[in-house]
């Protein structure tokens, strides 16, 4: 049988990606993945390089199916539904984009200029089908719509002691998007939040 690289590219890719979302860059093992992967070491590195710029080809092909899965919208309460929907299906994405915060902090990020862009496209759909406003106004709305989708499946234990163990994240769903209604409203429509 000839051997094909680019399935041996998917298998430690996809390794990867669950070795990182559960022990972070620091914690993951190439061995380990290797050996989920049916591959070797040296073919990990061949292909890859190191453990963080393998670290960073997984975090771009989570990050760009979650891009294709979830595209910007206008309709920004419907974007955090359907964000919120992936994340639960797929809670690696989010461990992913956790452990690089824990691990590299404040210091630019593995194609920082291209998930800005990427995250531009959101601000710029917001814009479009928002209530107005300026364009800080729009990234705010983005900024505080990704934490609130994000934030509410990544932390469960909070969900639990701060909205009993019986608030599901069906309900959660909910109470996510009806926040980022809130947060799109004009302060002028009716129902919407004065302070």
């Amino acid at each position: 049988m000839a051997y094909d690289s680019t399935a041996t590219k998917e298998r430690i890719l996809a390794a990867a990606a669950s070795e990182f979302a559960a022990h972070g860059v620091a914690g993951a093992r190439v061995d380990r993945i290797a050996a989920h992967a049916k591959a070797n070491k040296r073919a990990i590195y061949d292909y890859f390089g190191d453990k963080n710029k393998l670290f960073a080809a997984v975090l771009e092909r989570v990050l760009a199916d979650l891009a294709r899965a979830v595209p910007p919208s206008d309709d920004l309460p419907a974007y955090a539904e359907r964000l919120f929907d992936y994340h639960r299906a797929h809670p690696e994405a989010l461990r992913l984009v956790m452990w690089e915060a824990l691990e590299i902090g404040d210091q630019p990020v593995p194609a920082e200029e291209d998930r800005t862009r990427h995250y531009q496209d959101k601000v710029d759909a917001a814009e479009s089908g928002g209530r107005g406003g300026d364009a800080g106004d729009a990234r705010t709305r983005v900024f505080f719509t990704l934490a609130l989708a994000g934030w509410s499946v990544a932390m469960p234990q909070l969900r639990r002691m701060v909205l009993g163990p019986d608030h599901s994240l069906d309900d959660l769903r909910a109470d996510v998007a009806r926040a980022v209604r809130t947060l799109s409203a004009d302060p002028g429509e009716p129902g919407a939040q004065q302070t």
